[in-house]
């Protein structure tokens, strides 16, 4: 079997998504226009994206012995993801995410994180080959933070979390760039929605803001996963790159996912994007 470049430690999620023309006030009730479900949980959006441009990838995660959690194992499968640490446990059921969007692409999620608590150190130990020999290797905060700690040494997510610092514009997202550089991270990203992210490194210490490409946004969910699923498949494949040219490219990527309704039902494949991306 061919080595795993990509290895995601993370979170399964199933999407239960309603779109409404506005989002509800506190304690009020509005009329949606469509519901569906989905595929869903930063982890696995991230490992889904990675794949789909051509990424060797596995998954390390738990779901629930349920039939979220059946369907889930099928869906990596037809995405070409490793599942062989893809765990099932009947203590908690498949994680969930209820998602409103608006008529804007703008959304509200509250997530229920049920299997993936229970992702373990026993779970990372049998897989530690795979973590060892991948080039990238990515987490979230969606499974127990101790977990993700284990699995990097290092946490690496967002910016706003980890500083106590609202991200508001690109001049934000540099100081915490430059606290996390503080703290021992050689490299930080922090992303900024539609206006792209800013970069910061101990060999750059001058933030730079690389702007994303203006588009209309049907549906923002899952964005943010889609430009880390890039970001992690263009370190592992075209690591001579420019940083900036990486994140130029893992925003274009994310710029296409907004553009379709859905997390990973967005997320598009190699075969559909410019081939000068690659």
């Amino acid at each position: 079997m061919a080595v795993t470049e990509v290895v995601v430690v993370g979170s399964c999620m199933t999407d239960l998504v309603s779109l409404t023309t506005r989002l509800p006030k506190a304690g009020e009730t509005i009329h949606g226009h469509r519901f569906f479900t989905g595929f869903g949980g930063k982890g696995a959006n991230q490992c889904i994206q990675a794949a789909r441009l051509g990424a060797k990838t596995s998954m390390i995660c738990k779901v629930g012995k349920d039939s979220f959690g059946k369907d889930y194992i099928e869906n990596f499968k037809k995405n070409g993801i490793t599942t062989e640490f893809v765990g099932q446990t009947e203590d908690a059921a498949t994680g969930a995410a209820s998602i409103v969007v608006n008529s804007e692409g703008q959304n509200f999620i509250v997530i229920v994180a049920g299997a993936n608590l229970l992702l373990s150190s026993d779970d990372l130990k049998r897989a530690a080959h795979v973590i060892s020999e991948a080039k990238v290797m990515v987490c979230q905060l969606e499974v127990t933070p101790a977990i993700s700690l284990e699995a990097l040494k290092i946490a690496h997510t967002s910016g706003e979390i980890l500083t106590g610092i609202a991200v508001g514009n690109a001049e934000d997202a540099g100081r915490v760039g430059l606290i996390l550089l503080e703290r021992g991270c050689k490299t930080a990203i922090v992303t900024l929605g539609p206006d792209g992210c800013v970069m910061v490194s101990t060999k750059e210490p001058v933030p730079k803001h690389v702007p994303a490409k203006k588009v209309t946004a049907v549906d923002t969910t899952g964005a943010g996963d889609s430009f880390v699923g890039a970001l992690a498949y263009y370190l592992a494949y075209y690591p001579s790159l420019p940083l900036e040219e990486i994140l130029m490219k893992s925003n274009f990527i994310a710029s296409i996912s907004v553009q379709a309704t859905g997390t990973q039902a967005s997320y598009p494949y190699r075969k559909d994007l410019p081939q000068e991306l690659f």
